[in-house]
């Protein structure tokens, strides 16, 4: 699932994490920011070398650089570049932990983190959530969800069940899922991309229906989103992300968190899979999209971060 180099941000080759800090500071120094300055040179260095300029940042200033860019930023803008400040396994479990903890459930985040990350990117997460918050977040999400979502969560957070284990997980609940449960589960109890593409080609044969549209079909909700979210991903991640961009910035107003949490999760990924996904699917370039959707310093780093137009 994971292709080295199919990101569009790379470490820079001339790396010098105390200029790098100095530079930063001179941009939040005196009056008014050099936002500029600030965005060109984040997003042209890797996540890990952000860690060290922090860390160069702290020895040669004694003060925290994501407090003094949250001090000068502001908006969309602050939040994106606080993100790209973010080590990537602490902004997923932060993601999490703020869709459930804050005022109602973010059911969105629970779908696209769970059903898109691998399975051992999975049991990092649950590992470093629990460092974290000194909490389960197996439980966190079942005291924050319901019916099958819920199971269906849960089994995505087991990721190393085997497929007997998982049926008996669901079989366990007292309602049962129309008539295709079986199939259902099949799918959710092995994460295996390769082996779930197989599972559809035969699903296909055996009832003619696409596994999706069995799922329109018979499901609603969140646990419907979740459904399609797990089988779009063992299609294919880059488009379930292609998909997840392009609904988020079409129609009226733009669901800018996701948009956010999507540029700057898959920046050092796959990105380059996904404006490519993006352009077979829509009308437009993922870049030409962002640029008619955003504005002033926020869209220049998503553009950076988007890293080139197919138009």
């Amino acid at each position: 699932m994971f292709q080295a180099g199919r990101g569009t941000v790379k470490a820079s080759a001339n790396f010098n994490a105390s200029a790098d800090a100095e530079v930063l500071m001179k941009a939040m120094k005196g009056l008014g920011t050099d936002e500029d300055a600030i965005l060109q040179l984040l997003t042209a260095r890797s996540n890990g070398q952000r860690q060290e300029i922090k860390a160069a940042y702290k020895t040669l200033f004694g003060k925290d650089l994501v407090d003094d860019l949250k001090g000068e930023l502001g908006g969309k803008f602050e939040t994106l570049i606080v993100a790209l400040m973010t080590p990537p396994l602490t902004y997923d479990v932060t993601c999490l932990r703020n869709a459930i903890k804050g005022a109602g459930t973010d059911e969105k985040v629970l779908v696209e983190i769970l059903s898109s990350r691998t399975p051992q990117q999975v049991k990092d997460i649950v590992a470093a959530y629990r460092k974290e918050y000194d909490d389960n977040l197996e439980e966190d999400v079942c005291g924050d969800t319901s019916g099958h979502f819920k199971r269906l969560l849960v089994i995505l957070l087991q990721v190393s069940l085997g497929i007997s284990n998982s049926l008996a997980l669901f079989k366990a609940g007292e309602e049962k899922f129309g008539t295709d449960e079986q199939a259902f589960i099949t799918i959710l109890g092995n994460r295996s991309a390769q082996h779930l593409r197989k599972v559809f080609d035969a699903y296909m044969k055996m009832t003619g229906y696409e596994m999706e549209e069995t799922i329109q079909r018979e499901t609603s909700g969140s646990l419907k989103d979740l459904l399609l979210a797990v089988v779009k991903c063992a299609r294919s991640v880059p488009a379930y992300f292609a998909e997840t961009l392009y609904y988020a910035m079409k129609g009226g107003g733009t669901e800018d968190n996701t948009l956010i949490r999507v540029m700057v999760a898959r920046s050092e990924v796959d990105m380059l899979d996904i404006r490519a996904e993006f352009r077979k699917r829509f009308a437009c370039s993922l870049h030409s999209m962002i640029k008619g959707d955003t504005s002033g310093d926020y869209r220049k780093a998503l553009l950076l971060l988007c890293g080139g137009d197919d138009a």
